[in-house]
């Protein structure tokens, strides 16, 4: 495994960590599907308004709201959901504490904000909510200049698949990684979305439908894109001391990483672990190790990207994600690290960050049902890609 400094200590002395003034006390999510045809606001009220109750309070008892990306930030349709001042509007919330960013740790960022805020005592609960109707709005959008802003593509930007099909061209040339291994993300990501009720791609898939499968941008086809859908994930952050009075099994924050990779376009990529840096910050900040972790959510925008957390994570050295992946027994349910175990958003659907702080805390509460990880301790969770990435360390409360 890789090395990651004297563990929870900077500079010889402990860390006084914000993440131990905040638990997870209640999670909700609305319904989810490839095109629900319905508002963004009422996907979120829904997911919003489950959290809250999941979390034995009342809207009265909540006195912040944090988002990823806020409102006025899109790229493309459906992507940033409703505004902070139309939820909080229609919810008659209140707040003390409110933020929005697009910018920073990828979606883990209004979770950090939200930490920040309870745990300097700006706010006691706090709301955090991430909505997408992307699968209706881009197949409402089709058509129009929305679909293709073509404007950027003469500076360097283009469609997403172009950029990291280079980076895994690399992995491939420089580790000597396969197509057969790269499938395994999505493989393993259909058979444990086969096993969620919500998840939006349920069907069998084989490695020959795989490696059949029409090609986006050399090596990476259509099984290794995330599938747009629509829905909303809210989760509730409190002050640790409410952990008592929670209905439910609080999950604890053990850690958090939230630097940058060192360049931000794929062009001036120097190493293919985008999060390295954010993972070297969070080990630093914990005493647990990678051997620890029992279960994990790796961003899978592209299935190359849930290879570079394993490495950058130190789940496996550099450039062996491809022999950590091989099979899939490794990262199935009942192997050594199970991941995305909700499907992820190769086969659950792209929920875009939040989906994951969702399934991982079903897992420490022991509640996923027929995916759940025996005795689910630590989860990890990788964020974002390019440039802005982030990730986190959780943790089950004590029974």
């Amino acid at each position: 495994m890789a090395h990651f400094g004297t563990a929870g200590h900077m500079s010889g002395r402990p860390l006084d960590k914000f993440e131990d003034d905040v638990v997870i006390s209640g999670i909700g999510q609305s319904a989810v599907g490839r095109r629900l045809g319905r508002s963004p606001l009422s996907l979120t009220i829904d997911s919003i308004t489950a959290a809250v109750n999941d979390a034995g309070l009342s809207f009265d008892d909540v006195d912040g709201l944090a988002s990823y990306p806020g409102g006025g930030t899109s790229l493309g349709p459906g992507f940033a959901g409703p505004s902070l001042a139309d939820v909080y509007d229609a919810i008659g919330l209140e707040p003390t504490f409110l933020m929005g960013n697009f910018e920073g740790p990828a979606q883990l960022g209004p979770i950090v904000n939200g930490c920040l805020a309870i745990s300097g005592r700006l706010a006691r609960h706090v709301i955090v909510y991430r909505t997408v109707t992307e699968g209706s709005a881009r197949i409402a959008a089709r058509g129009t200049h929305a679909e293709a802003p073509e404007w950027i593509t003469a500076f360097g930007g283009g469609p997403a698949p172009i950029g990291y099909a280079l980076l895994a061209q690399r992995h491939f040339h420089d580790y000597g990684t396969s197509r057969q291994e790269l499938a395994q993300i999505a493989l393993t990501a259909r058979a444990h979305a086969r096993l969620n009720p919500s998840a939006v791609l349920r069907d069998p898939l084989t490695l020959q439908d795989y490696l059949d499968a029409r090609m986006i941008a050399d090596p990476l086809c259509l099984f290794d894109c995330d599938v747009h859908c629509d829905g909303s994930t809210a989760i509730v952050l409190s002050r640790v001391e409410y952990a008592a009075d929670a209905p439910q099994r609080v999950v604890h924050f053990e850690a958090m990483g939230l630097a940058p990779p060192p360049r931000s376009q794929y062009a001036q990529h120097v190493d293919l672990q985008p999060g390295r840096r954010a993972a070297e910050g969070m080990w630093l900040r914990s005493d647990l190790r990678p051997d620890d972790v029992d279960v994990a959510g790796l961003y899978d925008g592209f299935s190359i990207l849930a290879m570079f957390w394993l490495e950058a994570l130190g789940f496996c050295e550099i450039g062996e994600s491809g022999a950590f992946v091989e099979g899939g027994s490794r990262i199935s349910l009942g192997g050594q690290l199970p991941i995305n175990t909700n499907g992820g958003q190769l086969s659950g659907g792209r929920l875009h960050g939040l989906g994951f702080v969702h399934e991982m805390c079903l897992q420490l509460r022991g509640q996923a049902g027929n995916r759940q990880v025996p005795d689910a301790r630590v989860a990890a969770i990788g964020l974002g890609a390019l440039p802005y990435v982030g990730c986190m360390l959780l943790r089950a409360a004590d029974r």
